[in-house]
């Protein structure tokens, strides 16, 4: 799932570590794609959901969505309708089972990772809502819980959302590696409460 960096790229691993503590950006799985491969370029028409969000480029590793709309906590975002399945994680792709993943193909791409999200990316009904405990305001920037999708991921990075210390968990690398009551305050996917499930049946099990 990692790539080699590319030579003609702006952004390799070689002159970037997403673990380094001086690495002071917020990472998404879009920042990250950039630097481990080739420069991404969307292959979908932009913009996806032009009544609904608005993407800000820029420096690749400050790409975000904000929101074009306010709507009231647990309210309906936006459908995921152009998703496909991939054979393998990739730094883009969302899980949405225990063994299956999806790339989204649309701006939902550039929702980044937030330890404090404003949005559920809710993969068994293929929905983006907007959080449960706040509502969504006109210009919020649009993120969501990666563990809440993810049990492991292809590249860990350290955190740098806006969520107060406390509440910033600092090292990202899926739902497996957190601790279990730190989960407990997130909306979490089937796939990932199932797998939660199974490691409490049978810590000593190295499936996952």
């Amino acid at each position: 799932m990692i790539g080699s960096p590319s030579s003609s790229g702006s952004i390799s691993h070689k002159h970037f570590n997403s673990e380094s503590p001086n690495t002071d950006i917020r990472l998404s799985r879009l920042a990250i794609s950039i630097m481990d491969s080739k420069e991404f370029s969307p292959h979908w028409h932009q913009p996806s959901h032009p009544d609904r969000l608005l993407v800000s480029k820029g420096d690749p590793f400050a790409a975000k969505a904000t929101s074009l709309v306010a709507l009231p906590a647990g309210s309906h975002f936006a459908h995921i309708t152009s998703a496909t399945k991939v054979s393998q994680k990739t730094y883009t792709s969302v899980q949405t089972s225990k063994r299956d993943s999806i790339e989204l193909n649309s701006d939902l791409v550039y929702c980044n990772h937030s330890c404090q999200p404003s949005l559920i990316f809710d993969m068994e009904k293929y929905e983006v809502r907007v959080v449960d405990d706040r509502p969504l305001q006109v210009g919020d920037e649009l993120t969501f819980f990666y563990p809440s999708t993810e049990w492991d991921m292809v590249q860990p990075f350290r955190c740098r959302c806006s969520a107060p210390k406390g509440v910033c968990h600092v090292r990202i690398s899926g739902a497996r590696d957190m601790e279990r009551a730190a989960l407990t305050r997130y909306w979490l996917n089937g796939h990932v409460r199932e797998q939660l499930a199974g490691v409490e049946a049978n810590p000593f099990s190295t499936e996952g």
